[in-house]
């Protein structure tokens, strides 16, 4: 059986890829900050609530210890996030911290609170949400969108995102450890700007926690493939 985590599911990109997962046989925890919201969009999908606030070192050691103490195994896809949204000239130190604090610091924290679990799976797997906003070869491309897109705080969480993937796959060789670019998808965190539906936008996520033990790792993958970092 494969257990799976998807941080901040409640809605969105979240929301549709453990839809997804347990369409595809997985039996997925949806974490979740609040527990009505969390737990009304567990029961619309079937999924298993988990509260974990991953800002939060003694919310994610607590959920860990109940994944443990119920299944003692999981796949982690790390998908909680926020926007920032000030331009670069107004954007201060706390500011990006802020946004770190959840897009990088809380990959760390949910990393480190379930490594054990991780490393109890037969087949680990580990899918960090990224962003094309990440890539330095993407967003200094004038024909791609994404390089008219100026944002200190966010660009640059997804591109330490994208590191703290790397440095993971290197460290932990038994465990596949990939980023993924959902593309311009239509959630909450655009304003519904996206030119992609959620169910497009989950598809790398879910392709990618489903690879098995011959799959890659240490890479950042989109619909179409490789990303170039």
């Amino acid at each position: 059986m494969t257990t799976t985590l998807i941080t901040g599911a409640n809605k969105g990109l979240g929301l549709q890829t453990v839809r997804q997962l347990i369409a595809a046989g997985h039996t997925v925890y949806l974490g979740a900050r609040d527990a009505e919201r969390g737990q009304r969009a567990a029961d619309e999908v079937g999924a298993r609530l988990l509260l974990i606030d991953v800002t939060d070192d003694d919310s994610d050691a607590a959920a860990a210890a109940t994944v443990r103490d119920q299944v003692g195994h999981l796949d982690v896809v790390n998908n909680a996030g926020i926007i920032g949204g000030t331009s670069p000239a107004d954007t201060t130190g706390p500011d990006i911290q802020r946004v770190f604090d959840t897009n990088v610091f809380g990959v760390v924290r949910v990393m480190h609170a379930f490594l054990p679990l991780l490393e109890a799976a037969d087949t680990p797997v580990v899918v960090n949400v990224s962003s094309g906003l990440g890539s330095m070869a993407v967003t200094t491309d004038p024909a791609r969108f994404e390089s008219t897109i100026r944002s200190l705080d966010y660009n640059s969480s997804k591109s330490a995102v994208n590191m703290l993937t790397s440095q993971y796959a290197k460290a932990f060789p038994a465990i596949k450890v990939n980023a993924v670019d959902p593309g311009y998808t239509a959630t909450d965190l655009n304003g519904h700007s996206g030119h992609q539906t959620i169910e497009q936008g989950a598809e790398i996520i879910v392709r990618m926690a489903q690879i098995g033990a011959d799959g890659p790792t240490g890479g950042y993958f989109d619909s179409a493939g490789t990303v170039a970092w």
